[in-house]
């Protein structure tokens, strides 16, 4: 009988095509695609016997390491579902989630069992817990925790699990800018084809999960993952890397590090490596920037960004540094998946454009596609391959994925965009940060990339704050490089080269660093705090 399009059953044929290649590395660790898919086996086995069910959801709390993959394969296996926990929450924030996602288990670090710990009583349904090993000197005993290396050496190296199904759920719990967190809910099979690249990057998706074996028999890429597993950007390179058959190297380290990431693609050859946006970009660049010539990249080959754009002076930065590797931007959200790659691979980056595929388009409020061309502003909307909805969250369903007037079923992410004479979509940002300004629409994004085109600018966030006559003013967050300091006029000047008018900051405040989201994204909900704050002090 045919394999299902199931996470578990793609990577177990995967393994059976290549079992003694190496399919991670995280650290020190280094796993063969036999011996990661073993020691997903024994934790499934174990979660299994203590009473996890297909189904119930089982949370991952800690840092990249290679246990972080080998859980999510486990709990897979058993047709449960993993949570990705952010490991930066506080305890309301951890509240929150284990309530809001019925975690019925939980894989977390020794060095977060004091938050564990202090909110279990409000978590009534967590009744099973792994503890992993860390560098952590003490810790705050939670009763009844297991130890991850014990359990596994108990349990079963083999399979032996029950037949598995396509509508097999993925959920990945997604900050956004703004809000509280969601539960993204996909099918299994959804989201191999929607953000996974169908198991034949750059091809045509493959047609049986059978096939994977033989798109197997090739010579293994190497690709790095620097974001955090627990955002979904990081868990998509990793399961297109295993469905590829390929080499997943993860960065563990705990604060991100240009250089060391460098190291890591000199000593495992990297022929492409993932990051998010400038926050990661930035320092790459200026890691290569500070030491010309001395790491060896001679076999990479693709440096792509997805979950948050690359600015358009960082992207021209790295290829300046790189000049023989594609830089691409890769955009596509949690509700989406993946929709297509910014459209500037040979000539100077221009923006976020990128083609629309067979299931991407922009819509007016009636849900019709808008003209190429015609200027005007839509939503960003996909068909086909997308998510169920927001796990216990019908109202918010309802808003974001909808039906047309023909009954064909639409997503709606929230980002706003126009359509191209040519026939490519430019983002424009999301409609949940934009500011309202004089009677016109800001979209932070726009300003942000002019700003940190200015030589004296690190890194930038750009928010709306109260203003009396205006309802919003233009509000910039700069983070500045080492040693400069400039002012309003000097960036409000360099802005107006590249933005109209209305869009320029009048309100400047620099500060030693701007708080982003783990996965590198803007933290809006910081920023306008912020930049409120300032406002009222000023004023």
């Amino acid at each position: 009988m045919a394999r299902a399009f199931n996470l578990a059953d793609i990577f177990e044929v995967v393994v059976d095509a290549v079992p003694d290649r190496l399919a991670l590395v995280a650290g020190e660790v280094r796993h063969t695609y036999r011996s990661l898919d073993e020691r997903a086996n024994r934790l499934g086995h174990h979660l299994a016997t203590s009473g996890v069910q297909p189904g119930q959801h089982v949370g991952i709390y800690a840092w990249n390491r290679a246990e972080w993959v080998e859980a999510m394969l486990g709990i897979y296996k058993i047709r449960a579902v993993p949570i990705n926990v952010n490991f930066r929450y506080v305890e309301a924030e951890l509240r929150y989630l284990f309530d809001n996602a019925d975690l019925v288990g939980l894989v977390y670090e020794r060095g977060f069992g004091e938050r564990v710990a202090n909110v279990l009583a409000d978590a009534p349904r967590l009744t099973h817990l792994v503890t992993l090993d860390d560098a952590t000197a003490e810790e705050t005993a939670v009763p009844g925790a297991a130890d991850y290396e014990a359990a596994l050496a108990a349990a079963s190296p083999a399979r032996g699990f029950a037949p598995r199904s396509g509508d097999d759920l993925y959920i990945l719990y997604t900050g956004g800018t703004t809000g509280m967190p969601k539960g993204v809910m996909w099918r299994s099979e959804d989201i191999f084809f929607g953000a996974l690249q169908g198991g034949n990057a750059g091809g045509a998706p493959v047609a049986t999960v059978e096939a994977l074996a033989r798109h197997a028999d090739h010579d293994a890429s190497v690709s790095v993952v620097t974001a955090p597993m627990m955002h979904g950007g990081a868990q998509w390179a990793t399961l297109i890397g295993l469905s590829n058959a390929n080499t997943v190297v993860l960065y563990t380290g705990h604060h991100f590090d240009g250089d060391e990431i460098w190291r890591i693609v000199e000593r495992e050859q990297a022929s492409a490596l993932m990051m998010v946006g400038d926050a990661m970009g930035r320092p790459l660049a200026d890691a290569l920037a500070a030491a010309p010539g001395v790491i060896d990249t001679s076999k990479l080959q693709v440096l792509s960004s997805g979950g948050s754009l690359l600015s358009k002076a960082v992207k021209e930065e790295l290829r300046r540094q790189l000049p023989a590797v594609r830089v691409i931007d890769a955009f596509g959200a949690s509700e989406t998946g993946a929709n297509g790659a910014v459209l500037d691979f040979d000539g100077p980056a221009a923006g976020p454009r990128f083609n629309m595929g067979d299931h991407t388009t922009v819509v007016d409020d009636d849900l019709r596609p808008l003209v190429p061309g015609s200027g005007q502003i839509g939503r960003l909307a996909r068909r086909g391959h997308i998510p169920l909805g927001y796990y216990k969250d019908e109202a918010k369903t309802a808003t974001t994925f909808v039906h047309d007037a023909d009954g064909v079923r639409w997503v709606l992410p929230g980002d706003m965009a126009m359509v191209e004479a040519d026939g490519a979509i430019t983002i424009l940002g999301r409609g949940s940060v934009c500011i309202q300004t004089g009677g016109e629409k800001v979209f932070p994004e726009e300003v942000e990339a002019a700003l940190k085109s200015h030589p004296d600018v690190f890194d930038a966030v750009v928010v709306g704050v109260p203003d009396e006559r205006f309802v919003e003013r233009v509000a910039a967050i700069v983070r500045p490089r080492l040693g400069r300091s400039p002012d309003l006029d000097t960036l409000a000047d360099h802005c107006r080269t590249q933005v109209a008018g209305y869009k320029v900051p009048r309100q400047l405040q620099l500060v030693d660093d701007i708080q982003r989201t783990p996965a590198g994204k803007p933290d809006y909900r910081w920023a306008k705090a912020h930049a409120t704050r300032s406002a009222e002090r000023s004023g």
